[in-house]
């Protein structure tokens, strides 16, 4: 049997995230922009609803701590929404070079580049109205 891992200093408190869309294609477009990423969409029968993937390593996944990922998801249960919980996605190693990007890709800015502790955020709007905010060390 497994050894259950406790959430402590090592672990992530955060395991999985899923951005609602209503668009898979134009979000997937957007992110990819954004992030200078691939991602990839799969339909998911069972619950009737499209995926669309940030990358991720399983292998990584299940060696460390949990490496933190999520997906895009379109379905007739969630809609996008600029309330509720905010994610901050990781825009190392330079956060402008990804600013500069998002308004091109049809989002919106709206907050800039702010200097906190921990490095630099910028809150943002995506091409679905959805909140989300990007964090890097520079």
């Amino acid at each position: 049997m497994q050894k259950l891992r406790k959430i402590d200093a090592q672990t992530n408190v955060i395991n999985w995230f899923e951005i609602a869309v209503l668009d898979s294609d134009r979000a997937r477009t957007f992110y990819e922009t954004i992030l200078d990423i691939k991602m990839h969409t799969i339909f998911v029968e069972e619950t009737d609803e499209e995926l669309t993937f940030f990358p991720s390593d399983p292998a990584v996944i299940q060696a460390t701590s949990g490496r933190v990922t999520g997906c895009l998801t379109k379905n007739n249960r969630v809609k996008p929404s600029q309330n509720g919980t905010l994610i901050y996605l990781n825009a190392s190693p330079n956060i402008q070079t990804v600013i500069d990007r998002i308004e091109p890709a049809g989002g919106k800015v709206i907050t800039s580049k702010t200097l906190i502790k921990a490095g630099y955020i910028c809150v943002f709007t995506d091409t679905e109205g959805n909140r989300v905010a990007l964090h890097a060390e520079a």
